[in-house]
């Protein structure tokens, strides 16, 4: 009889462990990840640069999108653009081969684009932070806001 009593005991307190376990890595609501779990690529999102290397991005307004299947797209000033990218451990980033369209645009428009197009490629860390998403490259930052369309 004792033997009964203390196994149901034992059961009971790591059935009661268990739950606590589970209470304190998942807050409340069920469905958000634990603070350990690694951050993901916000895909699907459509972004518009704000400022290329702090200098602000003008009325251009590159966009980026990266889908579901790791496929980068968006407006880069004159041209639209796609490639392959892919979001890798601690939060680094590697974009592939870009194509773009052909349009004419004026030089200073052109300059721009090379820029922009030049710090997208070169990327190789990603961030977000206070709503913003940051492409950082070794002499390159696009920080990009959420858009609203």
């Amino acid at each position: 009889m004792m033997k009964k009593i203390t196994l149901l005991a034992l059961a009971f307190v790591g059935s009661a462990m268990m739950q606590t376990a589970s209470a304190q890595q998942m807050p409340s609501g069920g469905n958000t990840p634990s603070a350990m779990q690694p951050k993901q690529f916000p895909l699907n999102v459509q972004w518009i640069l704000s400022t290329i290397n702090g200098k602000p991005a003008g009325d251009n307004q590159p966009t980026l999108l990266l889908d579901q299947q790791l496929r980068m797209r968006g407006f880069a000033g004159c041209n639209t653009y796609s490639a392959t990218a892919y979001p890798a451990k601690n939060q680094g980033i590697a974009v592939g081969p870009l194509a773009l369209t052909k349009k004419e645009c004026d030089k200073a428009t052109n300059e721009f684009e090379k820029a922009y197009l030049l710090s997208l490629r070169t990327s190789m860390q990603w961030q977000v932070k206070d709503g913003y998403l940051f492409l950082l490259g070794e002499k390159s930052e696009l920080k990009f806001e959420r858009a609203l369309f």
